[in-house]
């Protein structure tokens, strides 16, 4: 009997255990900046609800970073708990017909939370490489099987596009499967609706991509929803990057140009995974997090009479008065600047994140990998097998700040400039941008910049000369980073 006990009270606690460990789902943006969000910018005339009701029902994170100021490298890190800039690719991002860029032994968010229990799927924008294949002639051909796709990463179920959504081949692929041959020749648009010439599959429409993405999302969620295995839905979306292109039934409904209503697009588009989820009874046991691949792509003008996207759709620039994408911070998506990578980030678990909480702390995409398997129940590798830089967020969630450590943050802009954040100190190697703001500088360049975060955030005076101590404590910091394959 007491065998059967024992038994009984070890089903028990599997059970209890499994119950415990929340669904994660994890929605990327594809260039929304900081400002796009009326939470983080309550100036903005952008109608954000559903993304304020994120904020308003979690945790606003004020000082989160995407690892990179382009969304590829961001990709890499966020699946492999690694900075991108350790791998091949060491500056720019990959195109739609690119080969895998995640090594074939690394372990994933993905593979780790599959290997214990839960099912995972990623359903939007991969654009970390796919194994497309060519005929004897050389030519892709495009009923051939890929040899490598998100299912070679650790995901049970993948529906992806190859990359950004103005990159060919423009196709969705389901499996190893391409869905719809590619039939047709999308000609090359100019901005808003900015496409490069490439195939155009058959049952392929631009316009309506993101919309099939977010009911193949929504849908995922409502399948799991009778399912005792705990789900991970990695959900990266096309928008607002380039084509800002939104669906009609948003066009002219900001005011604001085809950005505007492409950030009011995401956001409902936000509202339809809450909503799937909240209607399948979902939300108690469900981890959402928003947040960006970068900062927005939008520059800021100060001359009221300059033309801007509003008067000009044709132009990628706001004036200050109209919008300000990116918030107050410096830069735009590229560049080592705030603005290039202090991206909008909010967490919802309803019964466990306290509402409308706030955190100050500077976390990055990075960490996703150890909070998901401290979430999971499992231990982390050590960092010699996998995820080097990622540290949980988990205390930050729960609301015990005291409890939370991490190395200091680094980030990375277009042309591989570094910058490392320790505190309210910000060292950019570089005599520049990093990526498209002038000056453009270059990695390593000289003078080196220093900010002082907490009294300068728009990173208005270079403290550098007057630091000098501060210089080489965080240059150090980052060369032992580099030399030793990990920052934990």
């Amino acid at each position: 009997m007491k065998y059967v006990l024992c038994f009984c009270s070890l089903i028990l606690a599997i059970t209890v255990q499994a119950a415990d460990r929340p669904n994660i789902v994890f929605i990327l943006a594809d260039d929304m900046g900081y400002g796009d969000v009326q939470a983080l910018n309550p100036d903005s005339k952008i109608a954000t609800p559903n993304l304020n009701r994120l904020a308003a029902e979690g945790m606003t994170f004020s000082d989160a970073h995407s690892p990179s100021a382009v969304c590829t490298p961001t990709r890499y890190a966020t699946l492999t708990g690694r900075y991108c800039w350790r791998s091949k690719l060491k500056r720019g991002v990959l195109n739609g017909y690119g080969t895998p860029l995640i090594e074939t032994d690394r372990p994933t968010v993905a593979s780790h939370l599959k290997q214990h229990g839960y099912h995972t799927a990623v359903i939007g924008k991969w654009h970390l490489g796919l194994g497309f294949q060519k005929d004897a002639e050389g030519q892709w051909d495009w009923t051939k099987p890929l040899s490598y796709s998100p299912v070679d990463a650790g995901f049970d179920r993948s529906l992806v596009i190859p990359a950004s959504l103005d990159f060919p081949p423009y196709v969705y692929v389901d499996g190893h499967r391409i869905t719809g041959k590619p039939d047709r020749i999308q000609p090359a648009k100019g901005f808003p609706a900015y496409l490069r010439k490439g195939e155009l599959g058959s049952d392929f429409s631009i316009p309506d991509c993101l919309d099939e993405l977010t009911a193949q999302a929504s849908q995922h969620i409502r399948s799991r929803a009778d399912q005792d295995q705990p789900f991970f839905l990695y959900f990266p979306l096309t928008a607002p990057h380039k084509p800002v292109w939104p669906h009609g039934r948003f066009a002219g409904t900001t005011k604001l140009g085809p950005y505007g209503d492409f950030v009011s697009q995401v956001d409902w588009t936000v509202g339809q995974v809450l909503q799937a989820i909240d209607e399948s009874g979902l939300a108690e046991n469900t981890l959402v997090i928003y947040t960006s691949d970068n900062g927005s792509f939008m520059r800021r003008q100060s001359d009221a009479d300059q033309p801007g996207h509003v008067s000009d759709e044709t132009i990628q620039a706001y004036y200050e008065g109209n919008h300000k994408a990116n918030g107050p911070w410096r830069g735009t998506k590229a560049d080592i600047w705030e603005g290039g990578h202090r991206v909008p980030f909010f967490a919802r678990w309803t019964g466990t994140i306290q509402p409308g909480s706030r955190s100050d702390q500077p976390i990055c995409h990075v960490d996703l990998f150890a909070t998901a398997a401290e979430l999971a129940g499992t231990k982390l590798p050590p960092a010699e097998q996998a995820a080097p830089d990622s540290f949980s967020i988990v205390p930050l969630l729960r609301g015990n700040d005291e409890q939370f450590r991490r190395a200091p943050v680094v980030n990375h802009s277009a042309n591989g400039t570094f910058a490392i954040r320790d505190g309210k100190w910000k060292l950019v190697f570089s005599d520049g941008s990093g990526g498209r703001e002038r000056p453009l500088g270059r990695p390593f360049g000289t003078p080196w910049q220093l900010y002082d975060l907490d009294n300068d955030p728009t990173e208005s005076m270079d403290l550098a000369e007057t630091n000098r101590e501060v210089v080489e404590e965080l240059g150090a910091e980052l060369f032992r980073f580099l030399a030793n394959e990990k920052s934990r």
